[in-house]
């Protein structure tokens, strides 16, 4: 049952695009047209699934002060992979990517997985949640391609669909549509799941991947994290009691 939650909660519950807000970049620039977004989808999920297991795999012996450049050299050597293979075998739909299939990279949805959920699990459940993510994001994609190809351009899969060939509203297919329609599927994830889908209630150090490069000698002093600083006094104060006794 827990290996089934990990797996669908990207699809709706925490889905990266519309709900946890994730991969914007790609998601507008690839969701004009519906077979670049499957595409992007499915290079994406195959990145996010090898990626998650091996981070998993090597989630103990990678240094904790080293760890997110040590996770994206593993993503960049996935994306490299993908590449090359799509490269190779699809050459007319590597060209319809572009420079976003290389931007995989430094997709947030992949660097937030590994550091939030992969460095925490083991390699299965790692996997799966990359999997679930990788759906969800596909998911969204289709979605937002859907709405926008079939009535901005009039196609579905570069496919005409006569009426519509009459009447597009091209706005959808410019980077306006793209804001509207994805603010549209927001408003409508948020209503089916009516707000229990989960919500950053701050923005502290707390999950930020970029944490560890913050010294917490100077947290407050530098960055002005007051609070980190309190709270680590206050971990030190309790550690010191225990030792204590």
């Amino acid at each position: 049952m827990k290996k089934a939650k990990i797996l669908l909660n990207g699809l709706i519950k925490e889905n990266p695009v519309l709900v946890l807000v994730l991969g914007t970049c790609p998601t507008l620039a690839m969701s004009v047209n519906v077979i670049n977004a499957v595409a992007m989808g499915l290079a994406a999920t195959a990145v996010l699934i090898c990626s998650n297991s091996v981070i998993s795999l090597l989630r103990k012996v990678i240094p904790d002060t080293v760890r997110i450049p040590c996770y994206i050299v593993v993503i960049a050597g996935f994306v490299t992979l993908v590449q090359m293979l799509m490269e190779a075998y699809l050459p007319e739909l590597y060209d319809m990517l572009g420079v976003y299939l290389a931007l995989i990279v430094v997709n947030c949805i992949i660097l937030g997985r590994a550091e939030m959920f992969a460095n925490k699990h083991n390699v299965l459940e790692s996997a799966l949640d990359g999997l679930g993510m990788g759906l969800g994001f596909t998911l969204a994609l289709i979605c937002m391609a859907t709405i926008r190809e079939v009535f901005g351009n009039g196609t579905f899969a570069n496919i005409a669909i006569p009426f519509l060939q009459d009447h597009k509203v091209s706005v959808l297919t410019a980077p306006p549509g793209g804001f509207l329609v994805f603010g549209c599927l927001i408003a409508l994830v948020a209503f089916i799941t009516r707000g229990k889908a989960p919500q950053r209630e701050s923005f502290d150090c707390e999950g930020c991947p970029s944490a560890s490069f913050c010294r917490r000698d100077t947290a407050a002093t530098e960055f002005g994290h007051a609070e980190c600083a309190a709270a680590q006094a206050e971990q030190s104060t309790v550690k010191e009691g225990k030792e204590d006794e």
